[in-house]
């Protein structure tokens, strides 16, 4: 039975997920990851990494928490065994706090996370600004970290690995029967999708070792998340900003906020400005295509424009995108694959 050869394209989170999902569910195909940049050179090196949804408004509720609940599962199991320090998963506690009392108490994620409860009185003292807050425990996954994991795997799967940048899907045919895009905000000029878009994101890499506590004020625009090796502090929306050169300014900005919620940061060390662009799309584009030219017929699966919800989601999304590929698959008259999903 002749093996199926898939070409992802992108190497970022969802890229190597994605790869990983596939190998692992589809049967009978072999598995290329190509990137023209690679860890610790995508934007999910600079993500906080921490799981805890936005939603998308054009996604129904239950998808959105299946993705969540995948990931999640699949994370916490990492987080559960003896490899989460390479791959740098770990469970944080905190709080999620408000200047007024949200329209939604609890949000639609609140029973995956673990322990998500109202704040008391007693802790909202801490926070004398805030009305309102929940408490829970949840995960954070270190990109830097995590990244490499997964390559490690991947290679450890069989999958091969190639730097090299893509100017047109149709350069991979006939060289490969599917391809799934996962380049982000490449596919405005890969695909011609110019409903994506940059989102910059400003943080601060602080040392600040005695928080253990996340703290995330419920705009989503001010955070305090503590990670393995550093405490990351944000952040920053700028719609449509290009610029990967941090500004002055807007770390001023974030430090001070961050400052007002907890005081001790005054006595952080190190501080270390990085800038990502978050591929920002009014819906994630998760679905198959099949491109036509001169005769000739590509089935692609699309799998990217997660804003800033991208580890929140990506195994819920990259599990979606390998079950759209077993379909493609099919769909090619190889009779491969009775799938895993």
């Amino acid at each position: 039975m002749d093996t199926v050869k898939v070409a992802i394209v992108g190497a970022g989170v969802m890229g190597l997920s994605t790869a990983l999902c596939i190998s692992k569910l589809v049967p009978r195909c072999s598995v290329t990851v190509i990137s023209e940049k690679f860890t610790p050179d995508t934007t999910s090196d600079v993500a906080a990494g921490i799981l805890i949804p936005h939603a998308y408004p054009d996604t129904p509720a239950y998808k959105q928490k299946q993705w969540f609940r995948e990931t999640f599962d699949h994370l916490f199991a990492v987080a559960n065994s003896a490899e989460a320090g390479e791959a740098g998963v770990h469970l944080v506690s905190g709080w999620q706090i408000f200047q007024s009392i949200p329209s939604e108490e609890e949000p639609f994620w609140a029973d995956v996370v673990l322990g998500f409860r109202k704040m008391t009185e007693a802790e909202l003292k801490k926070f004398p600004q805030h009305m309102f807050g929940q408490a829970f425990t949840t995960l954070k996954c270190e990109g830097v970290t995590y990244l490499p994991w997964l390559e490690k795997r991947l290679k450890e799967s069989g999958v091969l690995i190639l730097t090299r940048r893509i100017e047109d899907l149709w350069e991979l045919h006939p060289s490969f029967d599917v391809v799934v895009n996962c380049s982000g905000l490449g596919s405005r000029e890969l695909v011609g999708d110019l409903k994506i878009s940059p989102v910059r994101g400003q943080l601060l890499k602080v040392q600040a070792p005695w928080l253990k506590h996340f703290i995330r004020d419920g705009s989503g625009l001010t955070y305090i998340y503590p990670g393995a090796s550093n405490v990351i502090l944000g952040g920053s929306r700028q719609q449509g900003d290009w610029n990967l050169s941090p500004d002055a300014e807007i770390s001023k900005g974030i430090f001070s906020r961050c400052c007002a919620l907890e005081p001790s940061l005054h006595g952080a060390w190190d501080i270390r400005e990085t800038v990502g662009l978050r591929p920002f799309r009014v819906g994630v584009r998760l679905e198959k295509e099949f491109l036509a030219k001169d005769g000739r017929r590509l089935p692609v699966v699309h799998h990217y424009g997660h804003g800033s919800g991208g580890f929140s989601m990506h195994w819920g999304t990259s599990m979606e995108a390998a079950r759209l590929l077993s379909e493609c698959v099919q769909a090619l008259g190889t009779p491969t694959c009775e799938s895993k999903l």
